[in-house]
């Protein structure tokens, strides 16, 4: 597994992949609106040193934006691919990838959700980077399993919290 760094040293280069492949979607005529999530969003987390961008597409332009979206990335991890996400792999300077979900399904409010709320809660991001560190030394599908079990705690406090937010 890779090691771990910290999101303050990744995120001026996250911050240019973004830059480049909202430019490269605009000029494919890709709709929606790509945005950084991810460890390497936020300041003050690991992460495996990745790029993870998530385009949010109208639900009527989602069937559309995967076609535009095939013809310029690879597809990559289609056994995690449903009606309302979409992975491709981005060729950039790190490891990069790209989501597609439409607006307000289940995958777009697991991602914009989740990363808004460790954007904004220090100890949400301490919880985060605890998991990251415990994580160490485990075999990919250990980590996976662990990285979601934690963000389904995070989208369901979320949801069970009248004003939509951290419960607690």
């Amino acid at each position: 597994m890779t090691a771990l760094r910290w999101s303050d040293e990744v995120l001026p280069v996250a911050r240019a992949v973004l830059a480049a492949e909202r430019d490269r979607l605009r000029a494919a005529g890709v709709p929606g609106d790509v945005v950084l999530v991810g460890g390497s969003s936020v300041p003050g987390t690991l992460t495996r040193g990745d790029v993870d961008l998530h385009l949010r597409v109208p639900p009527g332009e989602f069937a559309d934006a995967v076609e535009r979206l095939r013809s310029l990335y690879a597809v990559v991890h289609p056994e995690i691919w449903g009606p309302t996400l979409a992975t491709f792999t981005v060729d950039a300077p790190v490891p990069a990838g790209i989501a597609a979900t439409p607006l307000d399904s289940e995958h777009d409010r697991r991602f914009h959700r989740t990363w808004t709320l460790l954007a904004a809660d220090g100890d949400l991001r301490e919880e985060h980077n605890a998991v990251k560190r415990a994580t160490t030394g485990l075999d990919e599908a250990e980590y996976e399993h662990r990285k979601s079990e934690f963000f389904d705690r995070v989208v369901a406090a979320w949801d069970d919290h009248p004003a939509g937010g951290r419960a607690g």
